[in-house]
């Protein structure tokens, strides 16, 4: 098996055993193989790239080709442990509205996400005047899917303002977790574990 992307195995490690997993934008499904070959997970998965979705069904997964924009609202109330939205929020038309769903479908949810207020990001807009091209943001902005550039204190806001309850939130610089101390400044990434 081959390793998870840092925020994945962050998700991996942190989902109970035997739950089950609704992964929405789960790519070609590494991270649901992983929670089902080493914790005994039902899982399942939603994806909008047919590729994707080809590669995760070679893997043995039940994965359905779809879009959480709009894809969602069939999935009934409560009917999984988890939702997992992986890397995916800031590419949605409407991340509140997303959101809402994860938090209805599963009685916890996952979401992962670049930060846009990460220092190198705010070095190159401030000393070269373009948006960043790193190694996690790797494309350049007309070929990006991410359409919102959310920050770990926009996303705060935003689950407080919700009422949204954050039980838990790790900070990844590179492939490592970094403390929550100026975590805005500081984390590349970030991983929330949400509930109503």
């Amino acid at each position: 098996m081959t390793a998870l992307r840092p925020d994945l195995a962050v998700i991996a490690a942190n989902v109970a055993e035997g739950a089950r997993v609704l992964d929405v934008g789960c790519g070609d499904g590494a991270l649901m193989a992983a929670l089902r070959d080493t914790r005994g997970i039902d899982a399942r998965g939603l994806e909008i790239d047919p590729g994707n979705v080809a590669a995760a069904v070679a893997r043995g997964l039940s994965v359905v080709q779809g879009d959480a924009d709009t894809d969602l609202a069939g999935y009934p109330d409560a009917s999984f442990d988890y939702a997992i939205l992986s890397q995916t929020l800031q590419t949605t038309m409407r991340p509140h509205v997303v959101l809402d769903h994860l938090l209805r479908i599963g009685r916890r949810a996952f979401v992962s996400f670049p930060n846009f207020a990460h220092w190198r990001v705010r070095a190159s807009l401030l000393w070269g005047g373009r948006m960043p091209v790193t190694r996690l943001l790797p494309v350049p902005w007309y070929a990006t899917p991410n359409i919102h550039h959310v920050t770990i204190d926009d996303f705060r806001a935003f689950v407080a303002e919700r009422g949204i309850t954050v039980e838990e939130a790790w900070f990844l610089k590179g492939d490592r977790r970094t403390s929550a101390a100026a975590a805005n400044f500081r984390a590349e990434h970030a991983v929330f574990l949400l509930r109503r």
